[in-house]
Formats: C-alpha cells, sequence, structure tokens
C-alpha cells in the first residue's frame, strides 16, 4: 500500500476511532509487534496488546465531544505526520489536547512505529494560528 493511502486511512480511522473510543479499530491500523510511543519520555508501548492497553488506560476518564484530524502530511519514506485535536471532558472538567503523530508504515499499511507529541490545556480551545497546515 502507498504511504499516502496509508496515512489517509489512518487519520480517518484514527479520527473515528477516538471519538468512539474503538479500541479495536485503532488497534487493526497497527503491525503485530509495532512500537508506540506516547510521550518522549515514557517506556514505549510494544505490540498491539499493550498498545490496546494504554489506549484503553487514556480513554477510562475521558469522554471526547469533538475529534480533529488534519490532512497528512506524507514523506517518500514511509513516514507520515498528522495534527490532531481533541475537545473532551475529564472528570467532569473541558479539556483541551492537540499534537500530531508521526507514523512509519510497512509495505501492507500497518503502522510499525508511532510517535505522538502532545499538550493540554484547560477548556475548550483552538489552537492559535489555526488547527492544522495543509500538505
Amino acid at each position: 500500500m502507498e504511504t499516502a493511502e496509508a496515512a489517509r486511512r489512518f487519520v480517518a480511522v484514527w479520527q473515528a476511532g477516538w471519538a468512539r473510543h474503538d479500541v479495536e479499530a485503532l488497534v487493526a491500523l497497527y503491525a503485530a509487534d509495532c512500537v508506540h510511543r506516547s510521550m518522549p519520555f515514557r517506556e514505549p508501548h510494544r505490540g498491539r496488546a499493550a498498545l490496546a492497553a494504554y489506549l484503553r488506560w487514556s480513554f477510562e476518564d475521558e469522554v471526547p465531544l469533538d475529534v480533529r484530524f488534519g490532512p497528512p502530511v506524507v514523506g517518500s519514506d514511509g513516514v507520515a505526520v498528522a495534527e490532531f485535536r481533541v475537545l473532551a471532558e475529564e472528570g467532569g472538567h473541558a479539556s483541551t489536547l492537540a499534537g500530531c503523530v508521526f507514523v512509519r508504515f510497512d509495505a501492507d499499511g500497518l503502522a510499525v512505529e508511532t510517535r505522538d507529541y502532545w499538550h493540554t490545556a484547560d477548556g475548550h480551545q483552538e489552537p492559535q494560528g489555526g488547527l492544522f497546515l495543509e500538505p
């Protein structure tokens, strides 16, 4: 599968899957031996089972209200990046999470490595300068 096609599928499934907390749909995007880094200084989640456990933990107290992913920016080496923004309620409080994901795909279009960088803010906000860069 071409990287551009895999990247478009990745962001579409993530946008819909995060909104529904559909862990199974999200994990299906990843290779069996994937490595997911949720923050630079955390231990990586290795394999689908570890990723699924992390996602369930992450979604535990979150009620997503609006999940958006920007169009992926695709490189020529199987790597793509996409920005995201999530308006949610957590523990009864409004929150905003904004960040980006870097994804390396295999020949089958499955994510073999992902890295997330994100920030949170109180309340529902839009990032300064707009939601997403255009590819």
